[in-house]
């Protein structure tokens, strides 16, 4: 079963997301500050990250920075979503793919999947 990172101070949609994913075939993990979300991918080895571009304690860019700085993570597909279209910072920083909120939710599964190859 495939693993996903959500990285997203939004409760609701974060919610949202791991029901939907999880009735699509994913094993959901969940974090709501940068920091944590760097951890959990040590620890927990995620196949495909969804990273929001506001966090509380740092941008989602910054976390794409520091994961692709690590010859371990640099590889790791990563889909970024914000409410504004911060596309090509996201992208320049390292992202796969990025999403403005509010996007179809049923997306992400073949979003993702297309990025595990």
């Amino acid at each position: 079963m495939p693993r996903v990172l959500i990285v997203d101070d939004e409760r609701t949609t974060v919610r949202l997301l791991r029901t939907l994913l999880e009735l699509d075939g994913f094993e959901v993990v969940t974090a709501s500050r940068g920091e944590e979300a760097l951890a959990l991918v040590r620890e927990q080895a995620p196949d495909v990250m969804l990273l929001d571009y506001h966090l509380a304690d740092m941008k989602g860019v910054e976390i794409v920075a520091r994961l692709r700085a690590d010859d371990h993570f640099a590889r790791l597909p990563i889909v970024m979503t914000s409410g504004l279209d911060h596309q090509e910072e996201a992208l320049a920083a390292g992202a796969n793919y990025f999403l403005i909120k509010p996007f179809e939710p049923g997306r992400l599964s073949a979003i993702f999947r297309d990025l595990m190859g």
